[in-house]
């Protein structure tokens, strides 16, 4: 056997244990876990202070005018549609990034 050989088969060896460490290691789906509840928790907050910022305006309005909760209540309904809004728009990104990086995981395994 010639160094050569040697150094070929070295070769192979490196990696085949190579591939064998990648297939073995284990997936990170606590990071998965972790991200979609900050992705929930971001989709309530955005609606509460939606709600939040149109009961603010309305009742402050209400206060200005000396009318009845009319404004509160007319504000509290268009927070309600911006929050709604807001959430729907966050989904849609959600979704084009799983999207994406699906669309990426299918590419490398493809390679």
């Amino acid at each position: 056997m010639t160094d050569d050989d040697q150094k070929q088969r070295m070769a192979q060896l490196e990696e085949k244990l190579a591939a064998a460490r990648k297939a073995q290691q284990p997936k990170p789906r606590a990071d998965e876990h972790y991200s979609m509840a900050n992705q929930a928790w971001r989709m309530v907050i955005e609606l509460v202070a939606g709600l939040g910022i149109g009961f603010g305006i309305g009742y402050g309005l209400d206060l200005l005018f000396g009318t009845l909760p009319i404004f509160m209540v007319l504000f509290i309904m268009l927070g309600l549609a911006a929050g709604v809004k807001t959430m729907l728009r966050t989904a849609q990104e959600i979704q084009e990034q799983k999207l994406a990086d699906e669309a990426k995981k299918n590419a490398q395994d493809r390679d």
